[in-house]
């Protein structure tokens, strides 16, 4: 696959913004590290100093009874986005700002994701394609 797009004005252009099937949540685990809670089926994680940081969807954190604070739809930008392409997820990040939508904004490879409040998600969809 290429190496991706690098120009800010054609990824802005038509960044195919793609709601993702089902919930996401984040949960915290202080004394797990990377590998544990595969169980869970992670989305993505990210070591923190106060533990593993996971993305997981809403039906295994209720299934284990795990507590989270928000409930969130993925938008993929299915546009490929190098990963030195420079401004893209800052200006997508701007959009979602400007009209009050928080964005948790996730780097892939080949795409980057952005998390938002589930009530949001159809508003911020809009905004981005």
């Amino acid at each position: 696959m290429p190496a991706g797009e690098i120009c800010l004005a054609k990824l802005l252009k038509d960044p195919r913004a793609e709601l993702l099937p089902g919930e996401y949540v984040y949960c915290s685990f202080t004394s797990s590290s990377y590998g544990d809670r595969v169980d869970l089926k992670p989305l993505a994680f990210f070591q923190e100093r106060e533990g593993l940081s996971l993305l997981i969807p809403k039906e295994k954190a209720d299934e284990k009874g795990l507590q989270y604070s928000c409930v969130l739809k993925g938008i993929t930008l299915s546009v490929n986005s190098n990963l030195e392409a420079v401004g893209f997820t800052a200006e997508i990040s701007r959009r979602l700002a400007e009209a009050e939508i928080p964005a948790n904004v996730i780097a892939g490879h080949y795409h980057d994701h952005v998390f938002v409040p589930t009530d949001q998600a159809e508003e911020a969809l809009e905004l981005l394609t």
